[in-house]
């Protein structure tokens, strides 16, 4: 039986993020890609990481959630005063709040970005539960940490910021909410925080989910930021892995519908309409996410073709971009951000972490349907 995670551009991909995993337990972004080098974020890795983990490399997922508990532990005092601040009615500034990116080393940038994001900090507790609950491991040391991220969320999850794409910090993204939501729900369901803080998890997850059903829902699917009506492909992570929206119930199934119709050609996933960045090419790791949420609404031959259209975009070298050409939707744009920037980041991490995560999936829904037994063998084994 053909299995994806045995597959050589499978291998390839444990091997690149090991190998480019810094000393310090942070993953780069891209290591050659202009704009990106030098740089984590908490939102990729946090992705990343649970590719990894799911893929049986777990002393790396760790490392990496070792170097997220240091970026936090070194900034209680700053969350500390961003809660207090935020409690007294001042919620300071963007510019003061955490940012989405940080050095190898956990400092701050020192160039301009767009850097106040939420998602990142949310995602990093879903992936910690995830981890735990797959290898059975101690998440101890990670618990101020933890507790910090908390507090620091349930203060802050309904401010407008950036989205997953540095874009449109005027907004309220459902996609960062969800992140949000799944990190918070995460870490009070598996007891990682105390009473208090559990509580209050549990009550901004009931908030961000009576936010998204009255703002944040056109149509009957997820829309892109509240009060909008367009889709972002960014929505698939909200239906799998996070789980925010069950992708069979009606809303998911709507929800990937329209992410079909109107952003996906050939199996490649755009962004979102109007994207410019590089002209606005389709993404691998978008077609991952999407095809995680196609498997887990029950339909693995879609997700089987978005795999292979992800995969498909590798070089001779195994290395996955972060986008391809071939259908941009602003091809006259292009030019700009390769004058810009350089060609478009290849290899991306990101996205070998999700071609990963959808062949572990593909992988594991494989091995339960041969194992299920058939309505024929449970009847002859009631008849025995």
């Amino acid at each position: 039986m053909h299995r994806y995670t045995d597959s050589p551009l499978a291998e390839h991909s444990r091997a690149l993020i090991a190998r480019l995993q810094t000393p310090e337990g942070a993953y780069p972004a891209s290591p050659t890609f202009s704009a990106y080098t030098g740089y984590s974020w908490f939102r990729d890795g946090a992705f990343i990481a649970d590719g990894m983990s799911s893929a049986g490399e777990a002393a790396s997922a760790e490392r990496f959630f070792d170097w997220c508990a240091g970026v936090l532990d070194a900034r209680a005092e700053q969350i500390s005063w961003i809660v207090a601040e935020t409690a007294a009615g001042r919620p300071p500034a963007g510019a003061r709040m955490l940012p989405a990116r940080f050095t190898f080393s956990g400092a701050d940038g020192d160039d301009e970005w767009w850097d106040f994001q939420l998602d990142g900090y949310g995602t990093w507790l879903w992936a910690v539960v995830e981890h735990a609950a797959r290898h059975g491991a101690d998440p101890g040391r990670w618990l101020p940490a933890i507790a910090s991220t908390v507090d620091y969320l349930v203060a802050s999850w309904d401010r407008p910021c950036y989205d997953w794409w540095e874009e449109h910090s005027e907004h309220v993204h459902v996609s960062t909410l969800a992140c949000v939501a799944a990190g918070l729900d995460a870490v009070a369901r598996a007891g990682l925080v105390d009473a208090r803080r559990a509580e209050e998890a549990l009550a901004a997850c009931a908030a961000i989910r009576t936010l998204v059903a009255d703002r944040g829902t056109g149509s009957g699917h997820l829309v892109k930021w509240l009060g909008s009506t367009a889709v972002d492909g960014s929505l698939a992570a909200a239906l799998a892995p996070l789980g925010f929206v069950a992708p069979a119930s009606p809303e998911g199934a709507a929800t990937i519908d329209l992410l079909e119709r109107h952003l996906t050609v050939d199996g490649g996933t755009h962004r979102y309409l109007g994207d410019t960045f590089f002209g606005g090419g389709r993404w691998p790791l978008l077609s991952c996410f999407l095809g995680l949420a196609q498997l887990a609404a029950g339909n693995r031959a879609r997700a089987v073709e978005l795999y292979d259209w992800a995969a498909s975009t590798a070089t001779p070298q195994l290395d996955l971009p972060e986008q391809v050409g071939g259908h941009l939707i602003a091809p006259r744009m292009r030019a700009e951000w390769v004058e810009r920037w350089g060609s478009v980041a290849t290899p991306l991490l990101w996205s070998h972490a999700m071609l990963l995560r959808l062949g572990v999936e593909l992988d594991r829904d494989a091995d339960s349907s041969h194992s299920a037994p058939t309505t024929t063998s449970v009847l002859e084994g009631l008849a025995r």
